[in-house]
């Protein structure tokens, strides 16, 4: 079952996002993964706006590939410079529908 990383980012410091946008793409694609987007173009058109810098959705083939990204020790470095750079927030959802009525989608 494919899973969906959502990296909701507010950036307190632009020092890691060099490195961090020219590497990283790398190595989510060692583990099966691919981004499907890294925007700054945000726009909240419902509930509170949270401020954030950035969005990245990433899909990765199952919740195993998405941890082991985690887990790379090449990844280690980056990840830890995002945090001390910036409030990060991620989410990881899967792709099923819960209440089961999308036909194409597994129900959860």
């Amino acid at each position: 079952m494919s899973v969906f990383l959502i990296g909701d980012i507010k950036v307190t410091d632009e020092a890691w996002i060099p490195g961090y946008a020219g590497n990283v793409h790398e190595i989510v694609h060692r583990h099966g993964g691919k981004y499907l987007s890294r925007s700054a173009g945000i726009e909240t058109i419902e509930g509170d706006d949270l401020d954030s810098t950035l969005i990245a959705l990433l899909q990765f083939p199952d919740r195993g590939a998405l941890q082991s990204f985690l887990d790379d020790p090449d990844y280690a470095p980056y990840g830890a410079a995002r945090k001390r750079g910036s409030v990060s927030r991620f989410h990881v959802i899967d792709d099923s529908d819960v209440a089961g009525t999308i036909p194409y989608l597994p129900k959860a």
